[in-house]
């Protein structure tokens, strides 16, 4: 091995490089809590051109102008999304409909069945303890509105860029086109700024977070989406009211794992016990949750995810709940590309460690040939 004439000027205090990162990093944080207000819409643009690429990639290898394929793209997705919107749209107002109609009734329900629990309390109970079961019932009950209403508003104003009409009809799809437009010369910038020393080792790591993230997102989509199907129609087929609404909103919610179901269950279950006398109807919902369950596991996560991607449930979950904590909305939508460079970038740094002297102990270790610097 040809050592270095001068190893000095290779060589960069391991202080200095974290110094670097942690300024990168920290700056990247601020910029994102200042200008969390307006960033919204660009994200969402970036998100869609990021994931049309490849069909505008597709069209430009049949010698289609990059501009002209970016159009027919974005026209097409936008084509798709009002058609799944017209098509769903008069179901679900119909649906939402008949449940405020039906809430009143509902809530008589519940009380009725309450009052009975009271009574039997008040029957077996002392006095008193009843009294203190009644004010701590009262005292949950009060805590889980005002929490409901908390996160509701939180939703809704770190939400309202993207819900905001002008905003979502004209500066997403302007902020997409120019992207997807462009999106190959924004690789190439930003490759050339890359310290020449460890292109390969950046474009390796870029490439696998790349498959990592488009992996997940698009099989989990899939899954959301067939398993949002599968619930509102099976639902609807045991008779449960608005369950083709609460099928859907599990299959959306399976996005963040098993939380799509767990959602799903007890609340089509609550919707159970408040509309069917007979257990068997009860049964009967719950099942459909239970088969969805088995169906996700065992064939469209194994099919459409696999577990080449390398994201954890328990990491998602976590990336997800920590981006919505700190950012709302926009948080959330950027919990996924962050967890997939950080769980890349950790796999790359314990290679790194696993072949390094630090772990061999051997001060005569050669690095293998193709191995990173």
């Amino acid at each position: 091995m040809i050592k270095d004439q001068n190893p000095k000027a290779n060589l960069i205090p391991v202080w200095r490089k974290f110094f670097t990162w942690f300024l990168i990093i920290s700056a990247m944080i601020i910029f994102l809590m200042l200008f969390k207000e307006v960033l919204l819409p660009f994200v969402v643009g970036l998100a869609v051109a990021y994931f049309l690429d490849p069909c505008a990639d597709w069209l430009e290898d049949r010698k289609v102008p990059r501009w002209a394929a970016a159009t027919l793209v974005l026209i097409a997705f936008a084509l798709t999304f009002l058609m799944v919107v017209v098509l769903a749209l008069p179901l679900l107002q119909t649906q939402f409909s008949a449940a405020a109609e039906a809430m009143p009734r509902y809530a008589e329900k519940i009380e009725r069945g309450l009052d009975g629990l009271l009574l039997f309390a008040s029957e077996t109970l002392h006095e008193g303890d009843a009294q203190r079961i009644r004010e701590a019932v009262g005292a949950q009950v009060g805590k889980g509105v005002e929490v409901f209403g908390s996160l509701i508003q939180s939703i809704f104003k770190s939400g309202l860029a993207l819900v905001n009409f002008s905003t979502f009809l004209f500066v997403t799809p302007v902020v997409a086109f120019y992207l997807l437009r462009d999106w190959d010369r924004l690789l190439g910038w930003l490759d050339s700024l890359v310290p020449r020393r460890i292109v390969p080792t950046v474009r390796q790591q870029a490439k696998l977070i790349d498959e990592t993230l488009a992996g997940f997102v698009r099989g989990q989509a899939s899954v959301c989406a067939l398993l949002g199907l599968f619930y509102g129609i099976g639902l609807t087929a045991v008779g449960l009211q608005f369950g083709f609404v609460v099928g859907v909103l599990a299959g959306i919610l399976a996005f963040i794992p098993y939380v799509g179901s767990i959602f799903g269950l007890f609340v089509s279950v609550g919707l159970a016990f408040v509309q069917f006398d007979s257990h068997w109807d009860i049964i009967a919902v719950a099942a459909v949750f239970i088969v969805g369950q088995l169906l996700e596991g065992n064939v469209l996560t194994p099919k459409l995810v696999g577990g080449r991607i390398g994201l954890h449930p328990v990491w998602v979950i976590f990336a997800l709940f920590a981006g919505g904590a700190l950012l709302g909305f926009l948080g959330m939508l950027l919990a996924l590309p962050v967890a997939a460079a950080v769980g890349v970038l950790l796999r790359f740094a314990v290679a790194e460690y696993l072949r390094s002297q630090i772990y061999l102990g051997d001060d005569d270790q050669q690095h293998d040939d193709g191995d990173p610097a």
